[in-house]
């Protein structure tokens, strides 16, 4: 895998969990009721909302956000590995949760669909270490 592409997927992992996590903090009733911002609502699909949890939540995606992009701006191979070791730490559980329980108030396709980007995140960020561990480190 490129540099660049590298790049663009930290990058993106890190922006969108940042807006995630600022939208949870800031507005956590909000981002239950409408995340992801259009149809079909993902979060409020496995109620009951819950303020703490969910500003806890928010919380965890900014921190994995800006780990992300920061490893994404720098590129640095510690950085980088370090960085997507973490996102992983929090995306692999939440990829597996959501694989185990559906929510209720998803159609099957809108479930496949958000169970389906869920892992695909895992897998791009799973690239970009498996990319950096290979990498021959710099003497």
């Amino acid at each position: 895998m490129s540099r660049n592409w590298q790049r663009s997927i930290l990058i993106g992992l890190g922006l969108a969990n940042i807006v995630s996590g600022c939208w949870a903090v800031f507005a956590p009733s909000n981002w239950y009721e409408n995340f992801p911002g259009w149809s079909p609502r993902v979060v409020s699909a496995l109620p009951p909302f819950n303020a703490h949890l969910a500003s806890d939540t928010g919380s965890g995606l900014l921190a994995t956000g800006l780990l992300v992009l920061i490893a994404g701006l720098y590129l640095r191979r510690d950085v980088t590995v370090v960085a997507t070791v973490g996102y992983l730490a929090f995306s692999v559980p939440h990829a597996v949760f959501h694989l185990r329980h559906p929510g209720d108030g998803l159609s099957t396709t809108e479930e496949v669909v958000n169970v389906a980007g869920l892992w695909l995140v895992v897998v791009l960020a799973g690239a970009v270490l498996v990319t950096e561990v290979r990498r021959k480190a710099p003497s």
